[in-house]
């Protein structure tokens, strides 16, 4: 089956490409495609990815828009250039691990009612350690709704049931969904919650994202608690609109 693996880049995350793109040679699944889409000025994304060669494969298509819209934007005008069923995010500074493509798209392949598919995310570090964190719920179907109640999103404690930059998506779903959310670092969560509260998914047993912490990352950047109260409140109310509709079915 194939997939179209979104990435949206900016220039200061250029130097974590060819990890990202090293991460999709080692895939055990080979059918898939690599969008990327600049954010802002192109030229030294484009420089990176020719050195590292992601240029001379015909799989990695390459566009930028030329002005700075972040990271919602940038995936959703990614998302308007890819055509498979399946959709997975990769952020630019992230990697997959080897089987990632292989048991996300099994996951989607063997319950056809599920939207989405999601393993676990482990902590890349700067000395190449790789740290797993436990999940609070257990591999295998996530129920329609299952996601928001275990979203822990008081000041003190602050943690999504399953890494939201990591997951893929049955391509109709997210166009169902308008595409990644207009929100400021949340914009993953924002789509995972919503679609938690039209459609069932699954967790599979596995590590499928390495998540990489460098100084840079935007997610240290943006407290979800300096205006982010708000954007949680929101997101929180949008799921419970969306509960109250009929379930999404595939197309």
């Amino acid at each position: 089956m194939q997939v179209d693996v979104v990435t949206a880049v900016h220039a200061s995350h250029a130097a974590f490409l060819p990890a990202a793109w090293r991460s999709l040679l080692d895939q055990s699944h080979a059918q898939w495609r690599w969008v990327v889409q600049i954010d802002g000025p192109p030229d030294e994304v484009r420089a990176v990815l020719t050195a590292c060669a992601a240029m001379d494969d015909p799989r990695v298509v390459v566009a930028s828009h030329g002005t700075s819209e972040g990271p919602a934007v940038t995936r959703n005008v990614a998302l308007g250039r890819t055509a498979a069923p399946f959709v997975q995010n990769v952020d630019a500074d992230d990697e997959l691990e080897p089987d990632a493509l292989a048991v996300l798209t099994t996951a989607l392949i063997d319950h056809p009612g599920a939207g989405y598919a999601v393993g676990h995310a482990r902590d890349l570090m700067a000395d190449g350690l790789l740290v797993d964190h436990p999940l609070p719920i257990p591999a295998g179907v996530l129920p329609r709704g299952a996601l928001l109640p275990t979203w822990k999103t008081s000041p003190t404690e602050y943690r999504v049931p399953v890494h939201p930059a990591g997951v893929m998506w049955r391509r109709s779903l997210l166009l169902a969904l308008g595409g990644w959310s207009a929100l400021q670092g949340m914009e993953d969560t924002g789509v995972l919650m919503a679609a938690s509260a039209v459609v069932e998914g699954v967790l599979v047993d596995a590590p499928t994202l390495r998540y990489r912490r460098h100084a840079a990352q935007r997610s240290k950047q943006t407290s979800k608690f300096a205006g982010g109260g708000a954007q949680i409140a929101l997101i929180r109310e949008r799921a419970a609109v969306l509960s109250a509709f009929p379930p999404w079915n595939r197309v």
